[in-house]
């Protein structure tokens, strides 16, 4: 693996970026937004909207340029106002060639936005999820937004245009946009212990400037029996006062964390290629199959064999 554990944790999650579609609308509407289970995202290309959340809460207004990333655990709804009865997205007319649809009543088509998924199936979206608040909003006047501003609007003139290599290049653009996104989570998170809102979890951790230098020993030889004295040493700290700020910011301690990410190593291995189990158990750091085997079924709940054989078939 690299030292760089925001592209180690995309790479090994299989986190993969679609974009569907998009709608415009006018006069008085709302659409209703299912995440269903995979994280959900929204850019305004044009004007303004309110995001209302199905669990109550503020509307939260949306302006061109903003994105909002959901965990997809509850829908939203995207509206004019509060009030109006939304259309189910499924029920939407999309156009075939454009894939926007149009919402509302008038002319004036003066909200333009772009919906997509972030498609999370392939480690069962325990990784990245768990490590996102339920919501991100990024504004457009925040100062990473340039760069989404940019994703977004070649993503817009790639649907609109149509030309060869569109689905190729509208998947690279929207993983690009979604790793804007988590950058502007780590810039938001001020380098602090708090986190800045973000849950516990390797998110959290690496946005925490004393513990990154830990994380990214760990991520760079997963294999190595890491002690927690070389890794508060790694991060200038004694002992206890590392295992503390550790784990209340990844959500677990030091070394249980080394264990899950072995496991979310061996689990993509798994997935992707036919090595033997022996060899990957050698790989994330055991020198017993049979241990591997145990740590991997008490950690995903199935035997590495039957992962593979299941992961497979789904394939």
């Amino acid at each position: 693996m690299t030292v760089d554990p925001l592209s180690d944790a995309l790479a090994v999650a299989d986190a993969r970026s679609v974009f569907s579609g998009g709608f415009t609308a006018g006069g008085d509407w709302a659409i209703q937004l299912r995440g269903r289970d995979r994280l959900k995202v929204n850019a305004v290309l044009r004007g303004g909207c309110l995001l209302v959340r199905d669990d109550g809460g503020e509307p939260l207004r949306l302006t061109e340029g903003d994105v909002v990333v959901s965990d997809g655990g509850q829908p939203y709804t995207l509206c004019s106002r509060p009030g109006v009865e939304p259309t189910d997205s499924d029920d939407v007319v999309m156009d075939p060639e454009t894939r926007m649809g149009r919402l509302g009543q008038g002319e004036a088509m003066d909200v333009a936005c772009m919906s997509g998924h972030i498609d999370l199936s392939r480690d069962r979206g325990d990784l990245l999820r768990r490590a996102l608040p339920e919501l991100v909003h990024v504004r457009a006047d925040s100062p990473e937004a340039g760069v989404l501003r940019w994703l977004i609007g070649q993503l817009a003139a790639e649907m609109r245009t149509r030309r060869a290599g569109v689905e190729f290049v509208s998947a690279q653009l929207a993983q690009l946009m979604f790793v804007q996104v988590l950058r502007v989570c780590l810039a938001e998170s001020g380098g602090t212990p708090s986190g800045g809102g973000l849950p516990p979890g390797w998110l959290r951790a690496l946005a925490d400037e004393r513990l990154a230098p830990a994380l990214r020993l760990m991520h760079g030889d997963p294999a190595h029996p890491w002690q927690l004295e070389e890794l508060a040493r790694a991060a200038a700290m004694s002992r206890t006062t590392f295992a503390v700020r550790f784990k209340e910011a990844a959500g677990v301690p030091p070394l249980t964390y080394l264990l899950n990410w072995r496991m979310n190593l061996a689990a993509r291995a798994l997935r992707q290629d036919a090595a033997p189990v022996g060899a990957l158990a050698r790989s994330v750091g055991y020198t017993s199959e049979s241990a591997f085997s145990n740590a991997f079924k008490r950690a995903v709940g199935v035997a590495p064999r039957r992962y593979r054989e299941e992961a497979l078939a789904r394939s």
